[in-house]
């Protein structure tokens, strides 16, 4: 079984793309290596590896809402909605409302964890190290907050400020959804949002806290080192 461990993680920049064909390719890749697992457990002479993606894309303004979340964190309506030039969709990952939009890097990992690990409370503290990893490059201490995914600023403090929401699904151990870096995001668009719930806490950017806008190409390519690091993978 152990010669079909796979740690090779092909990578893919979606560039600029609509959220939900985004989600279609997501469930695409996922079904794919669903459709593997089940082959190998009728064919245990003839299994084959099954495969890891990390894609990157940047999507039009867009509030997205988990399967537990609650809509009422969602403060425009669709007169509202219309023009600030948003969608809103419903999706099957976990967490509550989100926001993704221009000058944010939303990272996608569709991992079999049977490659890496059978720990989704892991993996999670993992892509947070990721994006923890990377801000320090740019001077910023990114801390865990007790209870609360994702990457924040100042954690414990009454200015604490999160700087990267996450979400994730798992079928069978392969992951879906990911993580979203606020870059050069236009904060404004948080306004008409309670960020995944939380009505204490304010939300950041790379940009907002260094004062300065900041190459986007660059943050990709810090990232995708630190997830090579921390994952211990091989980007193809």
């Amino acid at each position: 079984m152990n010669s079909l461990i796979n740690k090779k993680v092909a990578f893919q920049d979606l560039g600029t793309r609509d959220y939900q064909p985004t989600w279609d390719y997501q469930e695409e890749l996922l079904k794919k290596n669903l459709d593997t697992k089940i082959y190998n457990r009728e064919n245990p002479d003839n299994q084959k590896p099954t495969e890891n993606f990390l894609l990157f894309v940047e999507h039009p303004h867009v509030y997205t809402l988990g399967k537990s979340g609650h809509e009422e964190n969602l403060l425009a309506n669709e007169a509202k909605l219309k023009e600030i030039n948003a969608t809103y969709v419903k999706v099957n990952r976990g967490g509550d409302i989100t926001y993704h939009g221009f000058g944010q890097i939303v990272g996608y990992p569709i991992l079999d964890l049977e490659n890496f690990y059978t720990d989704i409370h892991r993996y999670m503290r993992d892509l947070e190290e990721v994006i923890i990893r990377t801000i320090a490059e740019y001077g910023l201490k990114g801390e865990r907050s007790d209870g609360e995914t994702g990457v924040w600023l100042d954690v414990g403090k009454p200015y604490a400020r999160k700087i990267c929401a996450m979400g994730v699904k798992a079928s069978r151990w392969v992951t879906i959804h990911g993580f979203a870096l606020n870059v050069n995001t236009d904060m404004r668009y948080f306004e008409y949002i309670i960020p995944c719930g939380i009505t204490d806490k304010q939300v950041t950017s790379l940009k907002r806290e260094l004062e300065q806008e900041v190459d986007y190409e660059e943050v990709k390519q810090k990232i995708k080192k630190h997830f090579v690091d921390v994952f211990g993978c091989e980007l193809i």
